[in-house]
């Protein structure tokens, strides 16, 4: 009998660097209010949010992969013909085929790298790192780039009030690499089918597209949420999740240095911190105030910005949570590139 030869892959992998893209136009919520007979305040109070980024025209899916893939690939010292496979993490690329990511390989100069893109909702980006990880140690891939992108403001309905102030674009990447020492914790992950309403797209693609006899409306579909029930399975399953992810890598809350959760909900985000004991030393991303929900953006985003506003630094260890539609959700710990 023949036997079948493996691939050797590398003892451990690790995030090498990160980019990002923020859209040019800034909207305050003094722009969004009137449509929802709401108040600055109002906003403030319920999510911790101040102003958000819509993208431009311009701005497409695959402009921001790119823009945040060249920084990502840039500050890890990687060529991107040393790119083995690209992973986008997105729901809101609207051509059912082909992916993204197969366009954003090409783009980026990458030499026939394979490329997918995955729906896991907000939780796409923790999920992407942890077939990132995977590859890199089973030798499949040597360098992976991950990266999580949303043009959210497509898929808003600017007068619904449970979600109008809520949702933004923008794009975070991540280039995960052999490294020889543990840089990705073990992956804790899983869905709750059986809250699959909670947040999910109102309309069925049928529904806006219609008939022959019977054309749809040509209204975009839209995303729609159930925030009381939303925020009560966030604010204290997703801790549970958390404390799991600390526990398969071995590390305390004691030990930890930065807290980078799925930047949903400012309330959301204090109430797992306390439901997890969190020290006060411990740096807790709030980049939701200024950049709104930005789904499978918003941890590498998140993670960026303090990294360039020096709150988190090289080595520390972060614990990365995000959870949404499905109801999806992933964690790990991992060390800030």
């Amino acid at each position: 009998m023949v036997a079948i030869a493996g691939s050797p892959g590398a003892p451990h992998a690790a995030i090498l660097g990160l980019g990002v893209f923020r859209p040019s136009r800034v909207v305050p919520n003094a722009e969004v209010i009137a449509a929802i007979d709401s108040s600055d305040e109002w906003i403030q109070q319920r999510s911790g949010i101040r102003q958000r980024r819509w993208a431009t025209p311009e701005e497409t899916v695959q402009m921001m992969s790119v823009a945040a893939s060249r920084e990502a690939l840039e500050r890890a010292g990687i060529a991107p013909a040393q790119v083995d496979c690209v992973v986008v993490a997105t729901v809101s690329h609207l051509l059912q085929t082909p992916a993204v990511a197969t366009a954003v390989a090409h783009e980026l100069g990458t030499e026939n790298a394979a490329a997918f893109d995955i729906s896991a909702a907000c939780a796409g980006f923790c999920h992407g790192i942890s077939l990132a990880a995977d590859m890199v140690r089973g030798g499949s891939a040597g360098h992976v780039l991950v990266i999580g992108v949303e043009r959210l403001s497509d898929l808003t309905d600017l007068h619904d009030r449970g979600t109008a102030f809520i949702f933004a674009d923008g794009a975070g990447a991540a280039v995960v690499g052999p490294s020889e020492t543990p840089g990705i914790g073990p992956v804790v992950w899983g869905s709750d089918g059986e809250q699959f309403d909670l947040i999910r797209q109102r309309e069925d693609w049928r529904d806006v597209v219609g008939t022959p006899t019977e054309p749809g409306s040509g209204v975009m579909p839209h995303l729609v949420m159930q925030g009381n029930p939303v925020f009560r399975w966030a604010s204290f399953a997703m801790a549970k999740v958390g404390q799991q992810a600390l526990d398969r890598a071995g590390v305390s809350a004691d030990q930890l240095d930065v807290f980078v959760p799925h930047q949903a909900n400012m309330r959301i985000i204090d109430a797992m911190a306390r439901s997890m004991k969190l020290p006060e030393r411990v740096r807790i991303a709030r980049d939701i105030a200024d950049q709104g929900n930005t789904s499978a953006a918003s941890i590498p985003l998140a993670l960026h910005r303090m990294i360039d506003e020096g709150e988190a630094h090289s080595g520390d260890l972060a614990l990365l949570i995000a959870f949404g539609a499905g109801l999806a959700y992933a964690a790990q710990v991992v060390t800030v590139p």
